[in-house]
């Protein structure tokens, strides 16, 4: 059985996190968060699915940018919120 390669890794791109400091909308919010996801596509800074406001997840569905990775130290797995999996 082959696997097949997920199309949106072609959306990758050399990107800097717009926030580094924290999730873009959770900072503008007062929010709390639990990790950071980076999206891979613009560089946005998300809050994961474990976070109250889960922004990783609306910023890839809402602006079709479905890659992102963590942005802990050591973690080096990247996620498609379109096939929920990792790639």
């Amino acid at each position: 059985m082959a696997i097949e390669r997920d199309p949106h890794l072609s959306m990758i791109r050399d990107v800097t996190p717009r926030t580094p400091d924290g999730c873009e909308e959770c900072l503008r919010l007062g929010s709390p968060w639990v990790h950071l996801r980076l999206c891979l596509t613009c560089g946005h800074v998300g809050c994961c699915d474990s976070s109250p406001l889960r922004h990783a997840r609306a910023h890839a569905h809402s602006e079709e940018h479905p890659i992102m990775e963590p942005m802990e130290p050591g973690e080096g797995w990247r996620w498609c919120f379109i096939h929920e999996a990792l790639v």
